[in-house]
C-alpha cells in the first residue's frame, strides 16, 4: 500500500502511543492540504477525516432500510478501533478514524441516517449483530464459514502478511513457522490460519508455532516490536501501516497471502439492510466518493468496483 507522507506525518502519533511509549508523535496534517512538517519527537496530533459532507440522501435506497431503523434515525456499527488504518481511535483516545469510518459516515448519509459506531473487541462483534449493533464494519474477511452466521456486503479486498523486526534478526521463514513465536488478533482469519499450520507442524513432529493471541491489534504490533514474539500476522493494509507507524522499525516477510474480499456484517437473513447497504455501497463507488476515501487514506489498492451479497470466495 502507497501511503503517502501527510499520512506518514499526521499518523503516527495515535500508532506510536497505542503501540510503544518510547515513540513519539508526529505534527498534523491533512492528506488534501499541505503537508506539515512534523518530526519524531514532536507533538501528538492525528489527521482529519475525509470530509464527506457533501454526500446526499438517496431517497430510493433509504426507503430500502428496515422501518425501525429509519425510524431511529441512527444506524449502531460494532467497530474494533485498534486497525489502522481501517478503524482505530483518533488522540483524543475516544473518536474514531479511518478509511472504514469515512465509509460508514458517507454511507450513512445515502441513507439518510446518522452514524454511531461503537467500539468492541473484533469477536464480540458479529454475536451482536442485529441485536446490539445493526451492522458491522471491523475489516471482517468474508469467509463462507461466517457467512453461516451473518451475511456480507462487500467493499474493500485485502491479503495477509507476515512482518518481522527490521532485518528479520529471528531469521524467520515464512515457508517454516514451526516452533516460531507469532503474534495475531483473536477470532480473525490469521488466528485461524496459524492454527492449521501450528497443527500440521505437530502432524509432521515439528514444534508448534508458539501463536499469542491479543484481542486488539495495537497489542499484536507492541508484541513484536518490544521483542515478545519473533513475527506478527495480520491483513496486508494494517502490516504495510504499523511499519510506517514505527518509523521503519519492522519489514514484511515473504509476499502477501489469500487475498480476498472485506465486507460489511450483517444479521443474517435481515434482506432489507443488506440490499440498502449493497446499493448504498455500490453508489458511493460509482459516483467515486468511494475512491477519494481511500486514497485518502493510501488504501486505495484494496479498491474493488462491485458491491456485492454474500460473493462467491474460496476459504
Amino acid at each position: 500500500m502507497n501511503i503517502s507522507t501527510n499520512i506518514k506525518a499526521g499518523m503516527s502519533a495515535v500508532m506510536s502511543i497505542a503501540l510503544l511509549a518510547t515513540l513519539a508523535a508526529c505534527g498534523t496534517t491533512d492528506t488534501s492540504d499541505s503537508a506539515s512538517s512534523g518530526s519524531a519527537s514532536s507533538s501528538a496530533a492525528a489527521i482529519r477525516p475525509y470530509d464527506v459532507s457533501s454526500v446526499k440522501k438517496d431517497d430510493a435506497i433509504a426507503a430500502l432500510l428496515p422501518a425501525s431503523v429509519a425510524k431511529s434515525g441512527t444506524l449502531t456499527v460494532g467497530m474494533d478501533t485498534s486497525y489502522a488504518p481501517a478503524e482505530f481511535l483518533d488522540s483524543d483516545g475516544k473518536t474514531p478514524i479511518g478509511y472504514d469510518v469515512d465509509l460508514l459516515d458517507a454511507l450513512s448519509r445515502v441513507l439518510g441516517v446518522k452514524a454511531n459506531p461503537e467500539t468492541a473487541t473484533f469477536d464480540s462483534i458479529i454475536p451482536s449483530i442485529g441485536s446490539k449493533y445493526d451492522i458491522g464494519i471491523s475489516s471482517f474477511t468474508i469467509t463462507n464459514e461466517r457467512m453461516k452466521a451473518i451475511d456480507f456486503v462487500s467493499y474493500f479486498k485485502a491479503g495477509m502478511s507476515y512482518a518481522v523486526k527490521k532485518g528479520n534478526p529471528q531469521k524467520v521463514d515464512v515457508n517454516d513457522l514451526c516452533g516460531v513465536s507469532l503474534s495475531v488478533q483473536t477470532s480473525t482469519t490469521e488466528e485461524d490460519d496459524i492454527k492449521a499450520t501450528s497443527k500440521k507442524c505437530v502432524a509432521d513432529g515439528k514444534k508448534a508455532v508458539n501463536i499469542l493471541s491479543y484481542s486488539q491489534q495495537t497489542d499484536v504490533t507492541t508484541a513484536l516490536v518490544t521483542g515478545k514474539v519473533d513475527a506478527l500476522y495480520v491483513d496486508s493494509p494494517v502490516a504495510g501501516y504499523a511499519i510506517r507507524q514505527t518509523g521503519d522499525q519492522l519489514q514484511t516477510l515473504g509476499n502477501d497471502i489469500g487475498i480476498a474480499p472485506q465486507g460489511v456484517a450483517v444479521k443474517k437473513g435481515d434482506t432489507a439492510m443488506a440490499n440498502a447497504v449493497q446499493k448504498a455501497m455500490q453508489k458511493l463507488i460509482d459516483d467515486g466518493m468511494y475512491t477519494k476515501i481511500l486514497s485518502h487514506w493510501g488504501a486505495q489498492d484494496g479498491a474493488i468496483t462491485k458491491a456485492e451479497i454474500n460473493p462467491s470466495v474460496s476459504d
